[in-house]
């Protein structure tokens, strides 16, 4: 029988742990903090509350138990915090157990991709590594509605065991091979959704809305090309399927960030309030550095820079988008 740790036991990582406990799977869900993980033996309440665990699915807050012995690992922390994270598990990690990124971002100051974060810490994993994304809302999933994802990898056989771990009835995977791309899609569109919500949050409407998610999907296509993915991948599940649901869902961190954005709340009361992580936040500085490193413009991302780091007015922004130089839709 296949064994797989997952590591991080948000939404997300819950998520993925149910769906595979609830297939057989002999899973360990691991949780950093000794009183969480003692809570949450039937129950993760603070992140996913009225999901019952299965019995095939343990908590612990010991690393070592969730990472020894595993055939496949999942990673599903914080982007910020996968180094860290990834820096701990590696004394306990085998040589032959694959793994799998499933979180969304991009790290700070070095603007690595997770993989490439992953595989800096570990650097004999780069032929066994693969990364998860596409339209998948940790609720929904947990409630077996149907949805589709993408595992990318180097390796195609490394893809194909991935894809068929998570493949069930309600969550079909696909197979890629552009990492690049599947990554920073994911990562970016968090910046775009948290345009979205600010667009619902003013009541602007949902011609404003389509314009915007389809400007924007242009702006972080440009950028994810500049940096060597193939551009039909952000017409896929990790470009425009994640897109659309992360924008159009109030289910969506980031885009429950930008309706208050557009309520008047100020950014750090927001963060403050939250237990969860809205990654598009840190993107967007991420991913404006990155801009000037390969020298893409990104209007939007730089004029949500201005609402959430430098106390610009949302009212203000969006005129100030709509007034740019006129141009051609393509160029």
């Amino acid at each position: 029988m296949v064994s797989v740790g997952i590591i991080g036991s948000g939404a997300w990582g819950t998520t993925l742990a149910l769906l595979l406990a609830k297939k057989g799977v002999a899973t360990t869900l691991w949780e950093y903090r000794p009183e969480r993980a003692r809570e949450m033996q039937r129950e993760n309440t603070a992140f996913l509350p009225g999901f019952y665990f299965p019995s095939s699915l343990q908590v612990t807050a010991d690393l070592a138990e969730a990472v020894r012995h595993k055939d496949m690992l999942v990673l599903v922390t914080p982007s910020q915090r996968m180094r860290e994270n990834v820096r701990q598990l590696a004394p306990y990690l085998e040589e032959r157990t694959l793994l799998i990124n499933a979180s969304k971002g991009i790290e700070m100051n070095t603007l690595k991709r997770m993989t490439q974060v992953i595989c800096e810490e570990l650097p004999s994993a780069i032929e066994r590594i693969a990364t998860l994304s596409g339209p998948n809302l940790s609720h929904e999933v947990a409630e077996e509605k149907p949805t589709a994802a993408v595992v990318a990898a180097h390796n195609h056989d490394v893809a194909v065991q991935f894809r068929n771990l998570f493949t069930t009835a309600y969550f079909r995977v696909y197979t890629a091979v552009d990492v690049v791309g599947v990554e920073l899609a994911g990562s970016l569109k968090n910046i775009i959704a948290i345009g979205a919500g600010i667009n619902d949050g003013m009541g602007y409407g949902d011609n404003a809305k389509a314009a915007f998610i389809t400007r924007g999907l242009a702006e972080i296509s440009r950028l994810g090309v500049a940096a060597g993915a193939n551009p039909l991948t952000f017409s896929g599940l990790a470009g425009m399927g994640d897109l659309v649901a992360t924008c159009a869902s109030p289910l969506s961190r980031n885009q429950q960030l930008g309706r208050r954005l557009a309520s008047g709340e100020k950014l750090s009361h927001i963060l403050q309030s939250t237990h969860t992580v809205a990654e598009g936040v840190t993107t967007t500085r991420a991913a404006l550095q990155l801009a000037a490193r390969y020298g893409v413009e990104m209007p939007i991302t730089a004029q949500l820079a201005l609402v959430l780091f430098e106390n610009l007015d949302p009212h203000q922004a969006v005129p100030e988008l709509m007034m740019r130089d006129p141009k051609g839709e393509l160029e």
